[in-house]
């Protein structure tokens, strides 16, 4: 079936210009159904035979239009993700880069937290908001999902019928129930060129809840596979995710590692100071509540001398710790928490050891969950905060922290952290959970370390900070090693991979 519909596709409707006859395909084979049935005699036929030519003739006249190019069709492209723009970062760059090289881009997603202002400030990019749908709220969960996915199918049909014609749709997947159905065949339609970027596996992140032989999740591996092959381009995150697409799926992919943006980098000691300020007026974890004998605005990890405006880190500060999820299944923070609760333990008996503030960002279904566990903790010389911070904050959160902690543990064992990335853009060291191919990035005792449990963790804890906060033990090394081995940038990389695959002649 996927075969017969992909030939039918690269015959007849992949070519915009390929004259009226191609554009009509679709009309004809309706219209040819009905002439079928015009011929059988029946008294019927004799009224519908009329109908059906002029509702063919129609259709005609609407595909026509459909696919009714400009001088700007070209230079359009639709960006595409059925999750938060705003917490989509990859998605983000891929707008901001096609926005660079002069495209209007149509970025359509939801809106439910701020997108980053480099997106916003772009005249050319222009962002369409859709609701998230959530299915009727009572029944089984399969008339919940199949709800869902008849709603979300029509919204996206109604956004992309009546935007002007793209010369491509990029859609980001996961989640892609319904999205690339949906988009696959709205390109067919419009004669566009459609770009599926795999994150991951869809299906392998809902096995992590509803488990590998639930019904909905081999719907969704069959989805996948079906509907995956039908895009004209494929990008994915790394290469163990392209021999897997190309081996088990017959997709051929580019590997389009990700890569930080400009705006991860170390972060001056002024902007670390007046961050710690803006966060101490909500989070009491950034205060610093004992006395100074000099006239300053202080922060635990930070003063400002206001006599002569220098600012200086704290020699007793904490150390700063940083991690940020989307509070899924994939990530399991009692493995952090538990660390932490033994690097307590490592403090009380006696080891010299600095404070730690742990900061967790992020938003998502199970921070309720993990915020119960937090202040069930027993931590005296360990403070924990779970604040969302604007697009603006983090990446200058991430430059001024010690150390970073990942505990995303990849559902299909195929795709990478993005966080990781993030952090390295930021110079700073990480401490990762084990997985498949993991080593594509984080590698060990070279710009941080991998652990496999909270006990581990906790001794890698133990074993970086032990000189804090001087800089010439391990940690100094580690961002020594990634200030000196800073890869190409996202930029670079996405013109080199992506740009020749829009430009590609038809």
């Amino acid at each position: 079936m996927r075969h017969v519909i992909t030939e039918f596709y690269q015959t007849n409707m992949a070519s915009p210009g390929s004259g009226s006859a191609r554009l009509s395909v679709l009309a004809g084979l309706i219209a040819g159904l009905f002439a079928v049935f015009c011929v059988s005699g029946s008294r019927v036929s004799l009224l519908v035979c009329p109908a059906a030519a002029a509702g063919g003739a129609l259709l005609s006249l609407w595909l026509r239009g459909l696919r009714r190019r400009d001088a700007g069709t070209e230079r359009r492209v639709c960006a595409l993700v059925l999750g938060d723009i705003g917490r989509s970062p990859r998605m983000q760059y891929h707008v901001l880069s096609l926005s660079k090289h002069g495209y209007d881009v149509t970025f359509v997603g939801f809106l439910d937290s701020k997108p980053h202002q480099d997106v916003l400030r772009r005249d050319n990019v222009h962002i369409v908001p859709i609701a998230e749908v959530k299915g009727v709220a009572v029944g089984p969960k399969l008339v919940t999902y199949v709800t869902k996915v008849t709603v979300q199918c029509l919204q996206l049909l109604s956004v992309l019928l009546r935007m002007k014609l793209q010369s491509h749709v990029l859609l980001q997947n996961p989640p892609g129930l319904p999205g690339i159905a949906v988009a696959w065949f709205v390109c067919i339609l419009r004669g566009s060129r459609f770009v599926i970027d795999w994150h991951n596996y869809g299906f392998t992140i809902m096995t992590l809840s509803l488990g590998r032989r639930h019904p909905l999740v081999r719907l969704a591996e069959w989805y996948e596979h079906f509907f995956g092959p039908l895009a004209d381009h494929n990008l994915c995150v790394t290469d163990a995710m392209k021999n897997d697409l190309q081996k088990n799926w017959g997709i051929g992919a580019t590997t389009l590692y990700d890569r930080p943006a400009s705006i991860f980098r170390e972060t001056p000691l002024r902007l670390q100071h007046e961050l710690f300020v803006r966060l101490a007026h909500t989070y009491p974890q950034f205060k610093f509540t004992g006395s100074d004998d000099v006239a300053a605005e202080t922060t635990i990890f930070s003063l400002r001398d206001v006599t002569d405006d220098s600012v200086t880190l704290r020699s007793e500060r904490p150390a700063l710790l940083i991690s940020s999820t989307s509070w899924t299944e994939d990530e399991d923070f009692s493995v952090l928490l538990e660390a932490l609760e033994e690097y307590e333990g490592f403090i009380r008996d006696g080891a010299s050891l600095p404070r730690l503030v742990c900061v967790i960002t992020g938003k998502g279904p199970q921070k309720e969950h993990y915020r119960k566990m937090i202040d069930s903790l027993n931590l005296e010389h360990v403070q924990i905060c779970t604040p969302w911070l604007e697009a603006e904050d983090y990446p200058v959160l991430l430059g001024s922290a010690d150390l970073g902690v990942c505990l995303h543990k990849s559902s299909s064992g195929l795709d990478l952290p993005m966080k990781v990335v993030d952090m390295f853009g930021c110079c700073l060291p990480v401490l990762a959970v084990h997985f498949h191919c993991l080593h594509e990035l984080v590698k060990h005792e070279e710009n941080g370390l991998i652990f496999r449990d909270a006990p581990e963790l906790a001794e890698q804890l133990k074993s970086l900070l032990s000189e804090f906060p001087s800089s010439a033990g391990r940690l100094g090394s580690f961002r020594r090693n990634l200030r000196t081995s800073r890869g190409r940038s996202w930029d670079d990389n996405w013109d080199q991979n992506v740009l020749p695959l829009l430009a590609a002649p038809r």
